[in-house]
Parts: structure tokens; sequence; C-alpha cells
């Protein structure tokens, strides 16, 4: 999918925590039906629709977090999510991807709309990283 930024602002005194649980908590990366996704009530895996596919296993794959900007005097963070890579003879058709935290109750951390359909057919499928811009105050 093409590179996409969510910006989500939180109050200074939860970021350091936050940031800890993505760099510590298991994330992953789940191919979806953006078509489905209502992001005012979504708020776990449990409420997308997951695509299937040959050589894409249920619960997408892991990715990991790293910290690649903070400014303090504009209040802002950049985190970057690791890009998802389903390698061998795939056969996925995708519309998003949505990053979700294992380890907190498949909480969805982000969603990445590819604004149209991604596939492989007998190929390797990859969803590039995903950027995303905490402010804070």
């Amino acid at each position: 999918g093409a590179l996409q930024m969510a910006v989500i602002h939180i109050p200074d005194s939860f970021l350091a925590a936050k940031l800890a649980n993505l760099a510590t908590n298991t994330l992953k990366c789940v191919l979806i039906d953006i078509s489905t996704y209502a992001q005012a009530t979504d708020l776990t895996l449990a409420n997308l629709t997951e695509v299937t596919g040959t050589g894409y296993p249920a619960g997408g794959q892991t990715v990991t977090s790293t910290v690649v900007a903070s400014d303090t005097t504009n209040h802002w963070t950049t985190v970057v999510i690791t890009p998802a890579v389903w390698s061998g003879a795939t056969t996925i058709s995708a519309t998003g991807a949505a990053i979700i935290d294992t380890t907190d109750g498949n909480k969805i951390i982000a969603v990445d709309d590819f604004q149209a359909t991604v596939a492989s057919s007998g190929g390797t499928y990859t969803v590039a990283p995903i950027t995303l811009k905490f402010t804070h105050f």
C-alpha cells in the first residue's frame, strides 16, 4: 500500500507509556477489506473484515515499531511501523491494512487505506512502512 500518515493526539503524560507499549508489545499487520471498516466503531481485530488467501495466515504478520523523531518543542513524535512481507507463492488481495496490538486485546493502532485493490498472484506481498505521527500537549 501507499505510505500513509496517521495523526493521533494524546496528552504528554500518556506519551511515554504509549510509546513504550509500541516498542514492547506484539504488533501485527493484518490485511483487510477497507470498505467494511468503520473508523468510529471498529476498535479491535474482531471488528475488521480480514482477507483470506494462499500464503496469508489469519491474524497477519508480526511487525515492529521504531521512534524515528521526537520534537518536545512542537509536541510531536513520529513512529514508523516496519514493512509486513508475506513471502513465497502468495495469492492475496486486499484494499487496506491494519496494525493491531495483540498484547493489548487486538486493539487497532492504525489503518492504511490502499485506495485500490492490491493483489499478488504467486509472488511476494508487501505492505510498505506505516508512519504514525503522535501530537501531544
